[in-house]
């Protein structure tokens, strides 16, 4: 019974299109998936109790505090997307490639112990720049045969009884004017369908592309050389554009006059936000680090949805028609709160051996507008999104000015049942260190299982894995 209210609650989205803010768009926004510095990625993000590299001002800010002297970075990536899709036995395969800014930034260390022996605050530090949070792009294509339903059924069905002028104007309403829809009793407004009995062939090509990318302004300090605690301010913002493509051909002429119909959805979101960042490292023995960070929900106050869609449809006579509807929307929304603990073996000058535990709840993520109260969308959340544990492994071995890395991540299924949505990552890299400047590479193979529905009704979901290799090089100069 479980699965099928998820299936019911899943499909609103991809009956009615792309306009809806709801409990996918949160989930989408909540997920992070650290990019950053190619050391920070080779390592599998296990850097909470290590610190001293840019990407851990968005991680545990603690770091910044490791830093002895003042440097500038920058970590441009490619990353390459493929995602696999079954439906009904018929397998597809698309890609997608995206170059892209890991992270960009600057810290200046201000050294208090050369000005007062005496001082147990050994540094100050600053830093301010970018890192990606999160990475969108993406292509994937469904294709089956469909013997069972038709995306027509599910708009017969929420047309009944509903006066044309009250149709819904993103679904209904397009499938009236386009005449997939026609009105069979005007009495009690009730319609039918040209239906294809003999089955149809059913596609659905989605492009997704866009990024959350963080803006961080870094406070931290050195106290001793034993505690080192940083402070975030993290001005993320969202850049999300989607297009979706479903069509649908009868298979067989079986006296209908239905030929095909299209339906394209356009979205485009954008987002900025605040969040707070806190964090510590302690230096119990040479050999230990222990680290931790909290993160504050992040408050996305100025959301933005501009969206459109077409639908087309052809009729066997050769008739044709178009219908389109657009929209804008602005709302609100809350990510969950960050908590992550963090150890760090330091095997002398040799390597080092780290792990990060990350405790996320992504049922209490939050919709808002003045408006509109999100009641339906924000309990969809409480109910399908649960409590996550993300582990992250990473460890690092030097051989004179080289350095080589490895890491795994797991990120945990935020679905309380149905999908099964597990993201792991496989990394490794390679760096020089010299005294004034580092250079860095890493390769990072992350993948996840989910699942589509293409509609409201389509009782089958399309099985999908998502595969992407990124490549990174980072470059560092210090003074």
């Amino acid at each position: 019974m479980k699965k099928l209210i998820i299936l019911g609650i899943l499909s609103i989205f991809t009956t009615y299109g792309l306009k809806a803010q709801n409990e996918i768009d949160a989930l989408r926004y909540s997920r992070l998936n650290y990019s950053g510095s190619a050391r920070f990625v080779s390592m599998g993000g296990a850097f909470g109790a290590l610190g001293a590299d840019f990407t851990s001002l968005s991680h545990n800010p603690a770091g910044i505090g490791l830093y002895r002297s003042s440097e500038i970075s920058v970590t441009p990536a490619i990353s390459i997307s493929n995602t696999e899709a079954t439906l009904n036995g018929t397998f597809r395969d698309d890609s997608r490639y995206n170059f892209n800014l890991g992270s960009v930034g600057i810290v200046m260390n201000n050294n208090l112990e050369s000005r007062n022996p005496q001082s147990l605050w050994k540094n100050v530090q600053f830093g301010f720049g970018l890192n990606r949070m999160a990475n969108f792009n993406n292509r994937v294509s469904i294709e089956s045969e469909n013997l069972e339903s038709s995306f027509l059924t599910s708009y017969w069905q929420n047309a009944q009884g509903i006066h044309p002028d009250d149709l819904g104007a993103f679904d209904t309403r397009l499938a009236y004017d386009t005449e997939l829809l026609f009105i069979t009793d005007s009495a009690s407004w009730g319609y039918g369908i040209d239906k294809p009995y003999g089955g149809v062939n059913q596609r659905k090509n989605i492009e997704s592309k866009g990024s959350i990318n963080e803006m961080v302004f870094t406070l931290g300090a050195n106290y001793n050389n034993k505690l080192y605690l940083g402070a975030t301010i993290g001005v993320p913002y969202i850049r999300y554009y989607e297009t979706a493509t479903f069509t649908e051909t009868a298979l067989a002429d079986d006296n209908t006059v239905f030929n095909s119909m299209s339906r394209t959805d356009w979205l485009e979101t954008t987002g900025t936000g605040l969040n707070f960042k806190f964090g510590l490292i302690f230096r119990a023995t040479d050999w230990l680090r222990l680290g931790g960070a909290i993160h504050t929900p992040t408050f996305y106050t100025s959301m933005a949805d501009d969206y459109s869609a077409t639908m087309r449809s052809k009729f066997d006579n050769g008739y044709s028609a178009t219908a389109n509807a657009s929209g804008f929307y602005e709302y609100e929304l809350n990510t969950p709160m960050r908590a992550i603990g963090s150890i760090g073996f330091i095997i002398g000058k040799a390597g080092v051996i780290s792990a990060d535990y990350e405790f996320v709840d992504y049922s209490n993520a939050r919709l808002r507008a003045p408006d509109y109260d999100f009641y339906d969308e924000n309990n969809a959340i409480r109910s399908i999104y649960q409590k996550a544990n993300n582990l992250r492994f990473g460890t690092e071995w030097r051989y004179g000015a080289l350095n080589f890395r490895g890491g795994y991540g797991i990120s945990a299924n935020p679905y309380v049942y149905g999908t099964n949505s597990v993201l792991s990552s496989y990394s490794l890299g390679i760096g020089i260190r010299e005294r004034s400047f580092y250079f860095d590479m890493a390769w990072v193979y992350s993948s996840y299982d989910d699942e589509y529905y293409l509609y409201s009704g389509n009782v089958n979901a399309a099985n999908t894995t998502t595969m992407n290799n990124t490549f990174m090089v980072t470059l560092g100069i210090k003074y």
